[in-house]
C-alpha cells in the first residue's frame, strides 16, 4: 500500500526488512489501468521505503492490453530508480472473470508468451543484480514458457498455494520443473 512520511520508518523499526509495493505498468499506461492514485504517489511510496533502509520488491504486470513499449517503460522506470529495486517481480495478467480487465480483455488472446519471456530479459539485462521473481500466471505458462524464463534471465520464482487471488503451480510441479531443468535453490 501508499506510505505518508514516517510509516515505513515504523515499519522498519518494527523489524520488516522488505516492502512490497509494484508499479503495475509504465507511466504511460497506467491511467488505462489505476483510477485510485497516480503514479507519483506510487514513486514517492518507493522512495519513502528506500529512505527509510527497507528493501525494495517492486514490478508490475503485463498482459493487461498494453503494447511493447509499454512494458518497456515500466522496465525501464524500475532500471532507473536509484538504486533499483533489489526483487523485481514479473507477473502475467490472469484474466479473472468478473474482473474489470477481464470484461476489457475479453476476446483479445491473452500476451504472447515470447513477449513475456522478452520482458524478462530485458529486466534481467537492466537490473543485473536483482532477483528477478516470475510471479502470478506461472501455472498458465506451463514449463516450458518457465524454463524460458529462466534462460532469459529470471531467478526466482514466489512459491506456494496462492499469489493473491490465483493460484501458483503445486509445490510438487515446482520441484519437478526445477529438477527437470537442474535448478536448485541457492
Amino acid at each position: 500500500g501508499m506510505r505518508k512520511d514516517g510509516q515505513a520508518a515504523k515499519l522498519k523499526a518494527a523489524g520488516l526488512d522488505f516492502y512490497n509495493h509494484n508499479l503495475d505498468t509504465s507511466p504511460e499506461f497506467y491511467g488505462e489501468i489505476v483510477g485510485t492514485r497516480d503514479y507519483a504517489d506510487r514513486l514517492a511510496t518507493l522512495e519513502r521505503v528506500r529512505d527509510a533502509g527497507l528493501a525494495v520488491c517492486c514490478g508490475g504486470i503485463v498482459g493487461m492490453g498494453e503494447a511493447r513499449r509499454e512494458r518497456a517503460g515500466l522496465v525501464a522506470t524500475l532500471a532507473n530508480m536509484d538504486p533499483y529495486p533489489q526483487s523485481v517481480p514479473i507477473n502475467q495478467l490472469v484474466q479473472v472473470e468478473g474482473t474489470p480487465l477481464h470484461a476489457r480483455l475479453h476476446g483479445e488472446a491473452a500476451l504472447d508468451p515470447f513477449e513475456f519471456v522478452r520482458t524478462v530479459a530485458v529486466a534481467r539485462i537492466t537490473m543485473p543484480k536483482a532477483m528477478v521473481r516470475l510471479s502470478a500466471g506461472r501455472r498458465e505458462m506451463g514449463d516450458a514458457v518457465q524454463a524460458l524464463c529462466f534462460m532469459a534471465g529470471a531467478n526466482s520464482i514466489f512459491y506456494g498455494d496462492k499469489l493473491l487471488t490465483t493460484g501458483n503451480p503445486d509445490v510438487a510441479a515446482d520441484r519437478a520443473l526445477f529438477a527437470r531443468l537442474g535448478l536448485a535453490p541457492a
